[in-house]
């Protein structure tokens, strides 16, 4: 890593807006707000299933692994051959939970509520890929980790799932809840070694 000159020596936060770490910003960390996130689990052989989730969340479930897809309000990205994380930062057609929930079910698939389980960063910038790889034993190159992708990990000795957004290259981190303090501290401590601007907060999307 070059020298970018003077050090900002406030430890970074990234519940603070500011700009921490070197001068020069080799990226920028905002947080997330989830409105509603829910786990769908279910057969993607069957058919019916199939044609429920995606009339029911108007997205497509991706099927390769390790892959997200969107609509215009919601993301979905897969967690296993038979699950699902389906998240949004604003209104979506993430309503009628028990609805929803017993459609799923007579198509032999399950539903859960999660949305209070994880905080979720958007890092954006050139620093970006290598604050995460410095916690995470994942290969970030693009050519390993292209747009679209997501994978669960760890970031330390934490559980986490990366998404990566767009050719910024900008990626989500997402974190149980519980475990959201240790993470804001290791990012912090890294992501200041690149110069790091901390944004206000914004819906996730």
């Amino acid at each position: 890593m070059v020298d970018n000159g003077p050090m900002n020596t406030r430890l970074a936060t990234l519940r603070e807006v500011g700009h921490y770490g070197v001068s020069e910003t080799g990226l920028t960390v905002a947080e997330l707000t989830i409105a509603a996130s829910w786990n769908l689990q279910g057969d993607p052989t069957r058919a019916g299933f199939v044609e429920d989730a995606r009339r029911l969340f108007d997205v497509a479930l991706p099927t390769k692994a390790k892959t997200t897809a969107r609509s215009d309000t919601l993301t979905a990205l897969w967690l296993g051959p038979e699950s699902w994380l389906l998240v949004a930062g604003a209104e979506s057609s993430l309503t009628d939970f028990a609805e929803k929930r017993d459609a799923i079910n007579q198509q032999g698939g399950a539903l859960f509520n999660v949305s209070a389980s994880r905080v979720a960063w958007a890092l954006a910038g050139a620093g970006a890929p290598e604050v995460l790889a410095k916690g995470c034993p994942l290969d970030f190159h693009p050519r390993a980790f292209a747009i679209g992708a997501c994978a669960q990990s760890l970031y330390g000795h934490v559980n986490v799932l990366i998404e990566k957004r767009d050719e910024t290259p900008t990626f989500t981190l997402m974190v149980a809840r519980s475990f959201a303090r240790d993470v804001d501290r290791a990012l912090g401590i890294v992501a200041a070694q690149y110069g790091l601007d901390v944004l206000a907060a914004r819906p996730y999307g």
